[in-house]
């Protein structure tokens, strides 16, 4: 008899976990996927960098439907992916870029110091353009924001825009930006042309300028031929 009874109970409780629908009391998820799901967690890892860069790896559509949800599961993708130490890629779908145009109206700036100037232990990686405090920046071509800052380094007031053009990953870097003018969040996808900013004097900077970076597939390049190839 007490085999017997051993024997139903081990027959019970095998029945309870691979089957739960026929036990009321059980969750809905199997030991096997419970299983995945630790050994998924366990294989990813992580390392994050502080530098400028871009790294993209654009994603599916997000599957909420209303404006108000697409916006906060946009929101909740970016900061899990950052605090990660994960490309803005890895969350949101970067758009692809058709058009480029200049940072600033026409006559609005002039140039300063450009592309390799020298400067206190490394060369200048972007290109000046002056102008009064409080004058428009606009996104150079169609991306999303992986930073917006009012203060990072010595760049001072910054947005970092992420975008695909041509097959290639590029990130556009505005900075000296003025305080409290950032118009976009880490996480907004924006266009061409749209307004982003005022130019400022932030961070270690003489007079007022905006600081335009161009990095393609991690790598600064000069703004000026950059921009010139692709503008139009």
């Amino acid at each position: 008899m007490k085999s017997l009874s051993a024997v139903l109970a081990v027959g019970t409780l095998i029945t309870g976990i691979a089957l739960p629908s026929l036990n009321p009391d059980a969750e809905p998820v199997s030991a096997a996927t419970a299983g995945v799901s630790a050994l998924q967690d366990v294989a990813q890892s992580y390392s994050s960098t502080d530098e400028i860069r871009a790294e993209i790896a654009p994603r599916g559509n997000f599957s909420a439907t209303t404006p108000t949800e697409i916006d906060e599961t946009r929101s909740r993708a970016v900061a899990a992916a950052l605090a990660a130490g994960m490309p803005l890629g890895s969350a949101v779908e970067i758009p692809i870029a058709h058009q480029v145009v200049m940072p600033m109206a026409a006559g609005a700036y002039s140039f300063t110091d450009g592309f390799g100037a020298s400067r206190p232990g490394r060369s200048h990686l972007g290109q000046d353009f002056a102008a009064p405090v409080g004058s428009p920046i606009n996104a150079a071509m169609d991306g999303c924001v992986s930073r917006s800052t009012e203060s990072y380094q010595g760049y001072g007031v910054t947005i970092q825009i992420e975008s695909v053009i041509d097959g290639e990953a590029v990130s556009t870097v505005y900075s000296h930006m003025n305080y409290g003018t950032r118009a976009v969040q880490v996480g907004e996808c924006v266009t061409a042309g749209q307004y982003i900013g005022d130019v400022g004097s932030t961070g270690y900077v003489f007079g007022s300028c905006l600081h335009f970076e161009v990095h393609v597939d991690s790598v600064p390049v000069d703004p000026m031929p950059w921009l010139s190839a692709h503008v139009g």
